[in-house]
């Protein structure tokens, strides 16, 4: 199980707590976790990830163990501890402005 901790934009869309806990069937990448994500709430399919492409939007970004995971390929193994549930995923939401 794969703990994520989403946004207050998106957990409101989603209706979902602050962190959710998803079962990811293949090995634990982004694009694993996504899918897993989008397959339990489908009202989130469009808003992290086009739905075309399925590249991540350019305002949300990943973390996980104190990294900035958003440049990562989305294939590439999330670290050990969040492919145990030991530490979440954090999908933050940008911050820009002037």
């Amino acid at each position: 199980m794969i703990r994520v901790q989403l946004p207050a934009q998106l957990r409101t869309l989603a209706r979902a707590p602050d962190e959710v806990t998803l079962p990811v069937q293949r090995e634990a990448t982004q694009r694993s976790v996504l899918d897993a994500l989008e397959a339990c709430y489908p009202m989130l399919r469009g808003t992290i990830r086009d739905h075309i492409s399925q590249q991540r939007r350019p305002f949300l970004r990943v973390f996980a163990c104190g990294k900035d995971l958003s440049q990562e390929p989305p294939d590439a193994p999330l670290p050990d501890s969040v492919a145990s549930g030991a530490e979440p995923l954090l999908i933050v939401g940008s911050v820009a402005g002037g």
